[in-house]
C-alpha cells in the first residue's frame, strides 16, 4: 500500500491549534497517514474534504478537522455511532474516545485497540511496555501515548514505527517535531516532550487482527496481510 504521507525522526508535522487538542492533533496526523486523499485535503485543499468544514489554509484545515474530531471522541456517541461515555471537552480527548477515532479510519481497516495503563508499571516493566509497543505499532496502526507529571496525565502524543528495526518514533503535537521514542527514555521516566516525562496510558493495536483489507476514497486498492489464520475483509 502506497502512503502518501509519512512522518519520521526529525521531520516536522502540524501543531495543534489549541491548548486541549493534542489528543485530536495526533488522531488528525494518524488518519492523514493512512490516508492519502484526507491527508492531500489538509496539505493542498484538493480533493473532496468530507466530513470537516472548510479551510483557505493547510492551517485553518488542520484545526476544523481537530475539532471534528473531538466532537466524535468526546460525546455520546462516537464515530460510526458507537456508544461512548462523554468528556468534557476543556479536558481534553478522553483515551476511550481516542480508542474509537483510531478504528474509525484513523487507522487501518480492522486494526482493533486497547487501552493499556503503564503509570504503575516498574521500570522492568515498562521495558516489556516498550517492547510491545514495538510488536504491535507498524505503518497505519500507531498507538496514541498520555504522558504527564508522576502525578496526572497532561498531553498526548502519537507514536510511530521508526526507519530502524526496533525503532519507534514519536510526534509531538505541542511542536509539531518527530523523534525516537527510545527504551531508555520511556522506561526511565524521562520522555522530555513538551516538559513532560512520564508515560501514562497507551492506546495501541491489540495485536488480535487476523486480516485486513484498505479501500480508501481515492479508489486505489488495498492489501491484505493475515496472521495465522486466513480471512475474508
Amino acid at each position: 500500500m502506497a502512503i502518501g504521507y509519512r512522518l519520521s525522526s526529525g521531520d516536522t508535522g502540524p501543531v495543534q491549534q489549541s491548548p486541549v487538542t493534542c489528543g485530536s492533533a495526533c488522531l488528525t496526523v494518524a488518519r492523514m497517514l493512512v490516508n492519502p486523499a484526507f491527508a492531500r485535503w489538509i496539505t493542498t485543499g484538493e480533493g473532496p474534504r468530507g466530513d470537516a468544514p472548510a479551510g483557505a489554509t493547510e492551517q485553518e484545515r488542520f484545526a476544523a478537522y481537530e475539532r471534528v474530531v473531538m466532537a466524535r471522541t468526546n460525546q455520546l456517541f462516537a464515530g460510526g455511532r458507537r456508544l461512548n461515555l462523554p468528556w468534557p471537552r476543556a479536558l481534553g480527548t478522553p483515551p476511550w474516545g481516542a480508542r474509537k477515532e483510531l478504528e474509525f479510519g484513523a487507522a487501518r481497516t480492522g486494526t482493533t485497540y486497547e487501552l493499556r495503563m503503564v503509570r504503575q508499571l516498574t521500570t522492568a516493566g515498562l521495558r516489556t511496555a516498550h517492547a510491545r509497543l514495538l510488536d504491535v505499532v507498524s505503518e497505519g496502526e500507531p498507538a496514541l501515548l498520555y504522558i504527564g507529571s508522576a502525578t496526572l496525565p497532561r498531553h498526548v502524543t502519537l507514536v510511530l514505527p521508526g526507519d530502524g528495526d526496533r525503532v519507534l518514533d514519536v510526534y509531538d503535537p505541542a511542536t509539531g517535531r518527530v523523534t525516537l521514542l527510545d527504551e531508555s527514555r520511556f522506561a526511565g521516566r524521562a520522555l522530555g516532550l513538551s516538559g513532560w516525562d512520564v508515560p501514562w496510558v497507551a492506546v495501541q493495536p491489540d495485536g488480535l487482527r487476523r486480516a485486513q483489507a484498505y479501500r480508501f476514497s481515492t479508489g486505489m486498492s488495498s492489501a491484505s496481510r493475515t496472521s495465522g489464520v486466513s480471512a475474508s475483509a
